[in-house]
Formats: C-alpha cells, structure tokens, sequence
C-alpha cells in the first residue's frame, strides 16, 4: 500500500494567497511605522528646545523677538529641516526631505502657563501644548505620537508681537 505525504497543488496554492493577504495588509502598517519613527526625531528637535524657553519664560520679565531664543537651527539631522521660534517662543520644527512621507511638514509646541492659556514673561512654563502645525504644512497627525496630537491654532502661532 502505497501512502503518500506531501500538501496537495490546493493546500498550497491556500498558503500563498494567506501570505499574499497578510502582506498587503502588513506593508503599508510598517511603513507608517517606520515614518513614525522617524518623525520621532523631528518631534526630539522641540524638545531640545523647551528647556532654553523655559528658563527665558521664567528668568525674564521680557521676551526675546522670533527666531533669538537661543536654540534655531538649520539643517541639523538627516530629518529635520529646521527649528525655528517665534516671539511668544512657540517651537516649530520642519521636517526634512529625507523623510518622504512627510516632507516640510510641521510640528508645533506651544508653551502654557498654569491656567492653561499661553505662557506669561516672569512666570514658568507649567506645560506644553504639542501638534501639527495649521494648514496645508501640517505633520499628518498618524505620524506623531499619542502626547502631539493636540490641534493648534494659528493664533497661538503668531509671527511677531
């Protein structure tokens, strides 16, 4: 008797249109993924410059003008553009070409004070309001972490007092 052992052209032709299905689905998640990762860098620019507009926030009864809080640069890493200030020290960092996906789009980080309104000069910063700029600039927010996803307004954007 003669039995044999082996998956059938059926049973296999099955397993490929599974791995087929799972990697449709899975590519475009990872891609995302690897974007988010990226873009994590772009959101760690801002943040190396809160500390300098914290200390200024609290150490000083006037505010520097946009672009002079001591913390602006251009071209720093491989995908962040720019980190740019303005004069109420709001953070906004662009992100590089060398992230595709999301190309010079913008992050924003606001400072608040206490109450929950924008900071005031000779009080501390009690907390920061982080999101994708407003407009057509903006960082899509799939790419930002759960603690940036909070909408921003182009009037806590202002460009000059």
């Amino acid at each position: 008797m003669n039995t044999q052992k082996g998956f059938t052209l059926i049973e296999l032709m099955i397993v490929i249109a599974i791995i087929g299905i799972l990697a449709a689905v899975a590519l475009p998640a990872y891609q995302d993924y690897t974007v988010k990762a990226k873009a994590s860098e772009v959101l760690l620019a801002a943040s190396a410059c809160r500390t300098n507009i914290s200390e200024v926030y609290q150490s000083s009864t006037t505010l520097p003008t946009a672009d002079n809080w001591g913390c602006e640069v251009t071209d720093p890493t491989k995908y962040v553009k720019s980190v740019s200030t303005t004069y109420q020290g709001t953070i906004i960092v662009t992100a590089a070409n060398a992230l595709t996906a999301a190309a010079g789009k913008k992050i924003a980080m606001v400072p608040l004070a206490a109450s929950g309104a924008q900071a005031v000069a000779g009080t501390p910063v009690s907390e920061w309001k982080c999101g994708p700029v407003p407009g057509n600039d903006a960082m899509p927010k799939k790419y930002l972490p759960g603690t940036c996803q909070a909408t921003i307004t182009a009037a806590e954007i202002k460009a000059s007092a």
